[in-house]
């Protein structure tokens, strides 16, 4: 699969139009941003990035060689792993979560900072992948509740906005 980061496209789903930009594409997960607003994102099997190849068997040896593989079809549309969530009482902000285990590689907030949509909060390290963590809403930062060089959980709390 061809990825541009960065640049935005237009897709189309049910007769909708959305504007779809991706931000940071890894193995399995990318960031896009769709209509303005990020979302981490799973890939299904067949739309994730081509591996090392599996080596053959020592007693196999291909007679004809592999047929190449056929592209995915662009009709399955990519499924979001896990968008922030409001927390559970009022008053109490909106919560950001970790969207995959890894470390925290560096903060880029504070507490009582204004974010906007799409501000970098912090990197996220997972699979040797560098992870930018951004902000889905305006807001202020109530709550860091990560360290620099921390190992995270998913779905761990990481800030909370108000």
């Amino acid at each position: 699969m061809n990825i541009q980061i960065n640049k935005p496209i237009k897709i189309v789903i049910n007769g909708k139009t959305y504007e779809v930009e991706v931000d940071e594409a890894g193995d399995t997960t990318m960031t896009v941003c769709v209509n303005g607003e990020y979302f981490t994102v799973e890939l299904e099997e067949e739309f994730r990035l081509a591996s090392q190849p599996k080596p053959l068997p020592a007693a196999a040896e291909p007679k004809t060689p592999p047929a190449p593989p056929k592209p995915a079809p662009v009709t399955q549309p990519v499924r979001p792993v896990q968008t922030p969530t409001p927390a559970a009482g009022p008053g109490q902000g909106f919560q950001i979560k970790a969207p995959m285990p890894g470390t925290i590689l560096d903060i880029n907030v504070k507490v009582g900072e204004t974010v906007q949509v799409g501000k970098q909060l912090c990197a996220l390290e997972a699979m040797k992948m560098k992870n930018a963590i951004r902000a889905p809403k305006e807001g202020v930062v109530a709550s860091v509740n990560v360290n620099e060089g921390q190992t995270v959980a998913y779905g761990m709390l990481l800030f909370i906005l108000e």
